[in-house]
Parts: C-alpha cells; structure tokens; sequence
C-alpha cells in the first residue's frame, strides 16, 4: 500500500472511544515485575528480590533518581501474589502482612512522593494466576473502590480462573466500578489474550470503549523466541489490530525483557525498536538496580522513545518481508514525520540490504534520515536514492525521516539536527 493512502486511510477509521478517563494518551510507560520477579515469596532467603514493599520501593527509587522518570517511565506496577490468601472481615483484598508490611497505602504514598504512579494487579476469576483471592463478579465494585481508596493509578486485570460469560460481563463491570470510584485509574484488560486475540471472539470497538491498554497474546519469557513469536503474531494479524489501537486504547505485546538473561545486545535493540514502532506500552520487566549500561542506553534512547510517543498514536506496520530473512517496518509520526525499521532474522552474518524509499512506499521529495541507534544523521535521501543498509544478525537499523521542510533553512548546521529529532518527536523532553 501506498504510504500516503495508507495514513490516509487510518486517520479516517471509524474510531472506537477509549475508556473515558483521560488517560494514557499516549503508550504508557514503567516498569512492571511478573517477568523478571515472577511470584518469588521467599523473603526469608531472597529478600532483594522477593514480592515485597521493599522490592517496589527499590524500583521506584531507581525510576526517580536514575533519569527514568523524566523520560516518562511513571509507572511501578505490581503482578501476581502480593496478597494474602485470604480476604480481611469486610471481604475486601489485603496484601501479604509480612511481606507488605506497611500495606498498600503507605507503598502508595512512597511511590507517589517520587512522582510516579501505582499499577496494582487482580484476577476476574475465583483466583489469580498464582492461586491468590481473585475478583469474581459479586466483588467488582468492592475491589475497584479498595484500589481507590489505596490510591492506586492502574489496574490490571487478568483472566484466569474465569469463563467467557464472566469475562463478557466482569471486564465491562469494571471499567464502570473505576470510574464510579471519581478516581482516574488507568485499566489494562487481559480479555483478548483469553479469546484468542482476535476478531470475531474478541469485539475491539468494545475494547476500546472499555480498556486504556489490553493484552491481546500469549505472555513474553526471557528468550529471543519469545519476542519473536510475539513479532510475528502481531505481523501476521496486523490488519486486524492496527485499527484498534490509537490514543487511549493501546495493544500490549507485553513487557520489555532488555537487561534480563535471553537477549544479547542485537536483539534488545530489536525488540526496543519493534515495540516501538508497534506503538506498543514500554514497561520493563528488568532489575534497575543491576541493569548494565548497554542496555539503559537502549531503554533510555530519547528518539527512540519519542517515536514510541508520537501523539498520533498510529500502530506501525510490517511493509515487507524479504525472501533473504530481512524485514521493513514503518510507522507514520506526527507532521508528516515516519520510522523505518530494518529487521534482520538472519544468523549467519551481517546482510547488507538495498532498497529506495520509493521502493517502499514513499511519495516523490527530499528526506533527511537520522539513525535512531548511532545518534548519526545520515545523508539525505530522495524517493529513487538507491541506499544499502548493513543488519547485524538478529539486528536491526532503525530511521527516523522527515520531509526537509522540516528541518530548518537550507544549510542548517548539521549538529543542530539532533535538537530538530528531539522537538519532532520528543516535545517534552523541551
């Protein structure tokens, strides 16, 4: 597809209604601890990494004083098996008395303090996941104002330990129950990854209407088949959830694996990049305290995360994939701005890959190219420039372009170019 009709034609989707609470109008960004913490309860022999106040204290520390925060990561989102087993003499939820020793309020208010936000975790099931009290229908309106009154910023609820009749009526249950509270909490759905993710099981008009973000497939693990399985997934069903996704409503491929034990260096970049272009929500799955420095230097790349911001909101789209094991994706941004991702899949060696933007879609024009990686500007290009781009095994080569118009008076200083990526697709980073 031409990409000038493309953007065309998903500006002019009939747009669903996000959740209307405000929020997450852009990919919301944090760190979350399922992933890398799982239910590890063992404070007595593991107590830096057991599921704990202390471990989310840690975590909120290092996004507040570690330059997180600033680039948008606000949220600390707690997953399974932070509760007691048992409901208190109300009936409502109650965390662990050991290992939260000061209760959900006081992680709150800590978190709060630091400028960030509290995702909490529950279940539309008789349990969780994990075997924890979960959420069934006759305790959606209990549950949702005990997150409130904790102040609680997000929920996510899971699916587990339900059928779709529950599913069908507790996930719109409580989306009403939040906003009946007069708290804004952000609402993360798990419906779709339970019915398969996509169309006609799973009705993505309603979604939208519902959920702020939702997860739509099966659970990332720390390995490079795991992201994988989850890029193609995405690719392969692209026309049936690019649509779906737009400000306030968001897919969730789930959670950053980068400075964990399964990816080398090429692939963190990858996945980095392909959750963006995705438009997908960043919440790393990670341990900040020990995190190396090649992979915050990929977390915290400013225009790649400003291209994963673009308030457009506009999901990105696999354009090609090649015969050689080579992939191109492109996202459209904001003032006529774009993102190419050049995807290698290959094993062996780096592949050098020829193409021309003309080849992949662009319009006639002049476009300046700056390597989101390299932090290089590259030389301009127009739509027939033939071009070789060389891709590391398992790699990627990712360009931010824009059409030179936007990129101040003919002559400009090269080094002010940077400035110019930050101011197009980073506003608050100003």
């Amino acid at each position: 597809m031409d990409l000038s009709l493309a953007i065309y034609v998903l500006a002019f989707f009939p747009t669903t209604f996000a959740l209307d609470n405000g929020l997450m109008k852009t990919p919301p960004m944090g760190w979350l601890a399922w992933e890398r913490f799982r239910c590890d309860i063992d404070c007595r022999h593991d107590p830096k990494n057991c599921i704990s106040e202390r471990l989310f204290m840690d975590m909120a520390d290092r996004l507040a004083e570690d330059g997180w925060r600033e680039l948008g990561y606000v949220y600390i989102n707690i997953d399974d098996c932070w509760s007691s087993m048992e409901r208190d003499k109300e009936g409502r939820l109650q965390p662990d008395p050991q290992r939260f020793p000061g209760g959900i309020p006081k992680l709150a208010r800590y978190i709060h303090d630091r400028g960030l936000k509290l995702g909490i975790y529950g279940d539309l099931g008789t349990h969780t996941c994990g075997g924890y009290p979960g959420t069934t229908l006759d305790k959606i309106h209990t549950d949702a104002q005990t997150f409130a009154d904790w102040g609680v910023d997000m929920l996510k609820l899971d699916g587990c330990y339900s059928n779709s009749t529950e599913q069908e009526q507790g996930y719109p249950l409580m989306s009403k129950a939040l906003n009946a509270t007069g708290r804004l909490i952000a609402y993360s759905c798990s419906w779709p990854a339970y019915q398969g993710g996509l169309p006609p099981n799973v009705n993505y008009t309603q979604l939208g209407e519902i959920c702020n973000l939702w997860r739509n497939y099966d659970d990332i693990e720390d390995s490079w088949d795991s992201v994988l399985s989850i890029v193609d997934w995405f690719s392969d069903n692209q026309d049936l959830l690019q649509p779906a996704a737009g400000p306030g409503r968001w897919n969730d491929p789930d959670m950053l694996i980068i400075g964990d034990f399964g990816l080398s260096l090429e692939q963190s970049r990858s996945q980095m990049a392909l959750w963006a272009i995705m438009a997908a929500p960043l919440f790393m799955s990670n341990d900040l305290r020990t995190l190396s420095n090649d992979a915050r230097a990929i977390l915290q790349n400013k225009v790649l995360i400003g291209i994963n911001q673009d308030p457009m909101g506009v999901q990105g789209r696999r354009l090609l994939k090649e015969k050689t094991r080579i992939e191109v994706f492109w996202r459209p941004l904001s003032d006529s701005a774009s993102t190419l991702v050049f995807f290698s899949r290959r094993s062996d060696m780096p592949y050098r890959y020829r193409s021309s933007l003309g080849k992949l879609g662009y319009k006639a024009g002049n476009y300046k190219v700056y390597d989101v990686f390299t932090g290089k500007t590259m030389p301009a290009l127009t739509d027939t420039t033939n071009f070789t781009v060389s891709i590391n095994p398992s790699g990627v080569v990712m360009w931010f372009l824009s059409p030179t118009k936007l990129w101040g008076r003919e002559g400009e200083h090269p080094s002010l170019l940077h400035n110019h990526v930050e101011e197009i697709v980073h506003p608050i980073l100003l």
